[in-house]
């Protein structure tokens, strides 16, 4: 089946709306042109120099990824940028990044159904925080389901204790701690996302609520084998997966998993 960037474009505008991404975010078609045929797509969470040179050398026409190559307005592009490359190589790049985290199916569905919630609902319909996702799961120990978390991501997790079970869940993949004020007032008793500061976990304590910081990466890129399939599924071209090289992790310490 013949396509064109165009035509993707399009079909991940139909359930991730890029007219719904936030102020400060960059998502859309980025490099390229529309016109363009695509015979080959790679997916992946960052348009990095190594995900370029993969991309390039598995013959791929067009780049999906979630965060954009593109954010801050460029003054200055190195020839080994992975802008620059992508435009040597002739290959297009749509960036998907606040759209797929709102999507329904994109980054927090995903990361919900992961870590095994049920009946999984929008936080709340207003503003910014419609990104999380809230559900349920069996009450258990803050200890228990740091480790159930740190188990379904295959990572090391940090997590305070947060003083009482477990059994209403926030999520919010990348850095989502600001959300924690709205999640306390939803009545969650547990919010995972990444990129937690000091005070917030201070926060998340005196409101006896555990936060876990599962990683940035982590939280986000099981969303990429799902776009995968979407892609595949309705182009029926050939979509492949490039894994990012993890950042470092978090191990040792009290509170760590």
């Amino acid at each position: 089946m013949k396509c064109t960037v165009n035509d993707i474009l399009s079909f991940i505008d139909s359930f991730a709306p890029f007219n719904t991404q936030a102020q400060w975010d960059n998502s859309g078609l980025l490099i390229g042109k529309g016109e363009n045929e695509v015979n080959k797509i790679a997916v992946c969470l960052d348009i990095t120099t190594g995900n370029v040179e993969k991309a390039n050398a598995e013959g791929c026409d067009l780049i999906v990824s979630h965060h954009p190559v593109i954010f801050h307005p460029l003054k200055a592009i190195d020839f080994l940028s992975p802008s620059a490359l992508l435009i040597k190589y002739g290959i297009s790049a749509i960036c998907v990044h606040t759209p797929l985290d709102l999507a329904n199916g994109g980054v927090n569905d995903v990361l919900a159904g992961k870590l095994g919630l049920e009946n999984i609902n929008q936080l709340t319909d207003d503003g910014e925080s419609a990104i999380c996702r809230t559900g349920y799961i069996s009450e258990t120990q803050p200890e228990q389901f740091a480790k159930a978390v740190a188990g379904r991501l295959n990572t090391a997790v940090k997590y305070n204790r947060g003083g009482r079970k477990i059994t209403k869940v926030c999520v919010c993949g990348g850095a989502g701690a600001c959300f924690l004020e709205t999640a306390v007032g939803c009545g969650c008793d547990a919010l995972v996302t990444a990129d937690v500061k000091h005070h917030e976990y201070i926060m998340a304590s005196e409101n006896n609520v555990t936060i876990i910081d599962a990683g940035h990466f982590e939280t986000e890129n099981p969303v990429i084998f799902e776009l995968q399939k979407r892609l595949k599924k309705e182009f029926g071209i050939e979509v492949i997966a490039i894994e990012d090289e993890k950042m470092p992790e978090v191990t040792g310490g009290e509170n760590a998993v």
